[in-house]
């Protein structure tokens, strides 16, 4: 794995996840002077129990750390914050023995969508979710936080060659389908049960033209009523709870 420096991550959950799964890499928290909230003094009390150092400080250094972030009264310092070589990308499909399930973002700039992403991933026990390393929101302190700690817990892999990768996975017994809303095969009649990678697309453009050309098929979701498009992390949502539903 590959690491970042001196990143900071606000808020509660992103705080209590990043001292729970990945306190070797926190070198310290930061909590509001004063606080009374039950959340962060058992925040406190597991820091200190891991060996974090924690600082009392005032709401100013707090809002000067998290920026247009609410911060909640809390915030944590990496030292160094995992990150996934592509290159382990393969290791991971390999591990997940015939039923990865990967979702694959191309272009998803809004930082917010990105973190929901992360989150409903985690929550249908995705293998890993794989991002460009262009035209993507980073794994940034907003992403964190949105991602109510599934930034911790789920590899994120950073790509150079988003369709050079489509094909490496392809190569590797995985079966991609991409979400665009102007074709007729809806997404309920694949079989999501084996290896599969989900790819959806950015906030503006959808599916650029080089990611639809390496899909195995395109699909739709469903949508009866009049709007023409869901957002990406609801998006998101559907179809990998439709691969659950499946596994199940």
């Amino acid at each position: 794995m590959s690491s970042k420096q001196n990143q900071w991550v606000v808020g509660v959950n992103a705080v209590a996840s990043a001292v729970e799964h990945d306190a070797e890499h926190v070198r310290e928290v930061l909590v509001e002077s004063g606080t009374r909230n039950p959340r962060l003094v058992e925040i406190q009390e597991q820091a200190r129990r891991r060996g974090i150092e924690v600082r009392k400080v005032a709401t100013q250094a707090l809002d000067g750390i998290g920026g247009n972030v609410r911060h909640q009264g809390v915030a944590a310092r990496y030292a160094a914050a995992k990150t996934w070589d592509e290159h382990e990308l393969a290791g991971l499909v390999e591990a997940a023995e015939g039923r990865a399930l990967l979702l694959v973002l191309d272009g998803v700039q809004d930082p917010h969508n990105l973190g929901a992403c992360l989150r409903s991933a985690a929550a249908a026990g995705a293998t890993a979710v794989v991002i460009p390393k262009d035209k993507s929101a980073p794994v940034n302190a907003t992403v964190r936080k949105t991602s109510a700690g599934a930034a911790d817990r789920l590899p994120v892999v950073s790509v150079t060659n988003l369709s050079r990768t489509l094909r490496d996975l392809q190569k590797l017994g995985v079966w991609i389908y991409g979400l665009a809303a102007e074709v007729d095969a809806p997404l309920y009649s694949l079989d999501l049960k084996g290896n599969v990678a989900l790819v959806l697309g950015g906030e503006a453009e959808g599916l650029r033209r080089l990611t639809r050309e390496h899909c195995d098929a395109l699909v739709r979701i469903p949508m009866p009523g009049d709007i023409e498009s869901l957002n990406v992390s609801v998006a998101a949502g559907i179809c990998l709870f439709e691969a659950v539903r499946q596994r199940s």
